[in-house]
């Protein structure tokens, strides 16, 4: 009896070995077997920075660069400031934004946006006198028509008017038009209205705005126009004034846009005390260059 019970718990446990089917194991009663489950299970792994981190680093690293070039640059130049506003990113760079310079005559793009307020104020188009003053004050940079057109508006007051409804916080509009006060940060915010669909100006207004800058005498092409690359579209409007007060020295200023393929962006460059017109192009292109340079638009 004893020997078929050893031999009968044998074979029970033979078979429960076997399982059910030929060949097949199943654990035994009382252990844990492994799932196929837990085996697919991955290991967690560290989770890197986005790639929103990893573009601001890298756009904090450019900065530094750019600052660091410019005020190299300033050890040896006259004064100047730069702002650029880039419309694809909302990205703006300011190297001394908020300083005031005298506008000379890139006050005139004021100007031309307060008529064309104006006259959207007014439900009408622009006079036939109304586009040919302004086609002149743009293009030509006309100081007549600029004149005429600044008494027709109401010369300070109405033009600061119309700079508050565009944003402008610092600039200060001077009775004698060209001595205005202005900074980049506010140049780059009155170009990003010419061309904003949440801008005062309507369509029309901007698509006449855009035409005049990007149609301005071949002599006066300079400034922004020079960081522009192959088949990149432009426009400008600079500024220049030698100041009997400053020992004639000079007021060279640009403020215009550039756009093309992956680029779009309003930049403003400001200076004064530059010895002759010349070597202030030559100033206000240098610096505009080294931020196309270092901020990669």
């Amino acid at each position: 009896m004893a020997a078929v019970g050893i031999l009968g718990g044998a074979g029970l446990v033979g078979l429960g070995i076997r399982g059910d089917k030929p060949g097949a194991a199943v654990p035994l009663a009382g252990t844990f077997g492994t799932t196929a489950a837990a085996q697919a299970t991955p290991k967690p792994t560290p989770t890197g920075p986005t790639a929103a981190q990893l573009a601001a680093v890298e756009r904090a690293k450019r900065v530094k660069a750019l600052d660091a070039a410019l005020k190299k640059y300033a050890a040896t130049a006259p004064e100047f400031s730069v702002s650029v506003l880039d419309k694809k990113t909302g990205q703006r760079y300011s190297y001394r934004g908020t300083e005031t310079y005298e506008t000379a005559s890139v006050v005139k793009v004021q100007v031309l946006a307060c008529l064309l307020l104006t006259a959207q104020g007014d439900d009408r188009d622009l006079t036939g006198t109304e586009l040919s003053l302004a086609r002149r004050m743009i293009r030509l940079s006309d100081n007549d028509a600029t004149t005429s057109l600044f008494s027709r508006l109401g010369r300070a007051p109405a033009i600061q008017s119309c700079d508050r409804r565009l944003g402008l916080t610092q600039t200060k509009v001077n009775g004698s038009w060209g001595l205005t006060r202005t900074t980049v940060n506010d140049q780059v915010k009155l170009l990003s209205q010419l061309v904003a669909k949440t801008s005062p100006l309507d369509a029309d207004s901007r698509k006449l705005a855009f035409t005049l800058m990007s149609t301005v005498d071949e002599g006066q092409d300079w400034g922004v126009p020079a960081v522009a690359k192959a088949g990149e579209t432009t426009t400008v409007k600079n500024g220049w004034l030698a100041r009997s007060a400053d020992n004639n020295l000079w007021i060279i200023n640009t403020v215009g846009r550039v756009t093309g393929a992956g680029t779009d962006v309003s930049i403003a460059v400001l200076s004064h005390n530059n010895t002759s017109m010349s070597s202030g192009i030559t100033v206000v292109q240098k610096v505009a260059k080294l931020t196309r340079q270092y901020l990669k638009y």
